[in-house]
């Protein structure tokens, strides 16, 4: 073949690959373009979608308010609790008044799995404290909850231990005791664990049902400045002068300490005592407790006496039952009170200058057994700091 020969098809070969890469090029890109138009198409059905369903929701909101506007009670909303706490505070009786006043105080809060998938708590570890929304569900009077409103006599005010008892509107206070029976609480974050999330400086008794946890934000959860009554700021009023152990304290605290170990959320007999020391270091009585200790209150027959009311709802606008000794008033410094702290029995005594005597402990008997399956330290002790 001529050099001229060879050259011609060398050209020919060139302008076919060309032509067969512009064929390609020509073919991918109207390739490229069909699915873009096939994207924006399935983008603009979804939008159109969504902004269906935006217009149904709205609509069937604006018929519900229409529909229940002259009868608010039986507007409703499919709020379930998501999962349940597991305090130290067995009952009522003991649970702070507010978060954070007892360090130590622990819970685990465990979720229900079928609703909260473990994957919803990732991040959460990240955040120092916690809000927590959860249902008053040892209130007196949640039977009031299904009455008519001219029939269930809310009361609209209800006794303040910080006045010793005097009345303020329910919104002003904390109290439980509340048309919708929903607490708000903050608490430290120690540890998450799976569908569980210990907690630490907890005033929530064991059992509470939870409906949300949100993560505290500092620089919009705590306002700067902010406001409260005066009769808000006096803590002196249910301080303890001083928390004491009486000699057999110990002993019984150790004889204890073996059934209940391996249920707790404590790693020794010295950390739950430092717990007592501070639940103790607040007055936790009621109001009635305070101001009529001997009517609530009776002997028993080896001649002690004991407490009738121990977990009487301090914000209850009701008498407290009880009686007095058929032998007359007994001293305050010789009345027993007690506080359930993880499933143990702590009997103590007040003397007339404010100073608790914790006298001794004991197992329970007034609790279930029927929760097998708690949370206990040796699950989160790797965790705890």
């Amino acid at each position: 073949m001529s050099y001229n020969g060879y050259s011609k098809s060398l050209t020919l070969v060139a302008v076919a690959a060309i032509s067969a890469s512009t064929v390609i090029s020509i073919y991918i890109w109207k390739k490229v373009k069909g699915l873009e138009r096939s994207l924006n198409s399935a983008l603009q059905k979804c939008s159109a979608e969504r902004q269906g369903r935006i217009r149904a929701q709205q609509a069937l909101r604006k018929a519900l308010a229409q529909s229940k506007s002259e009868n608010l009670e039986m507007a409703s909303y499919p709020m379930t609790p998501i999962g349940i706490v597991q305090s130290c505070f067995s009952t009522r009786n003991g649970t702070p008044r507010q978060p954070l006043l007892v360090p130590l105080a622990r819970a685990c809060l465990v979720f229900d799995a079928s609703r909260v998938p473990p994957a919803s708590l990732e991040g959460l570890g990240e955040y120092s404290h916690c809000w927590i929304i959860y249902v008053f569900h040892l209130n007196t009077n949640l039977e009031k909850l299904w009455k008519e409103p001219s029939k269930s006599k809310f009361k609209a005010k209800v006794r303040v231990p910080r006045l010793k008892g005097e009345k303020m509107g329910v919104f002003a206070t904390r109290s439980p005791h509340r048309p919708c029976p929903i607490g708000l609480t903050v608490a430290k974050v120690e540890a998450v664990q799976e569908n569980m999330v210990l907690l630490s400086g907890v005033d929530l008794v064991d059992g509470t049902p939870v409906l949300d946890i949100k993560p505290y934000l500092p620089y919009c959860d705590s306002i700067q400045g902010a406001a409260v009554p005066e009769w808000v700021m006096v803590d002196s009023k249910l301080a303890i002068a001083s928390v004491s152990f009486s000699g057999g304290f110990f002993s019984t605290l150790a004889d204890c300490w073996g059934t209940v170990e391996k249920k707790s959320l404590y790693a020794s007999a010295d950390e739950l005592q430092t717990l007592i020391k501070q639940v103790l270091s607040w007055d936790i009585r009621s109001v009635s407790q305070r101001n009529r200790p001997h009517d609530s209150f009776v002997k028993t027959g080896d001649g002690n006496a004991s407490d009738n009311t121990s977990d009487l709802d301090e914000n209850h606008d009701g008498e407290t039952s009880g009686c007095k000794s058929d032998q007359g008033p007994i001293p305050s410094e010789h009345i027993i009170y007690h506080l359930i702290l993880e499933r143990l029995d702590v009997s103590y005594r007040i003397n007339s200058n404010g100073n608790v005597i914790v006298e001794k402990v004991t197992i329970s008997s007034d609790l279930p057994n029927g929760k097998q399956n708690r949370c206990n330290y040796l699950m989160w002790r790797d965790q705890i700091i």
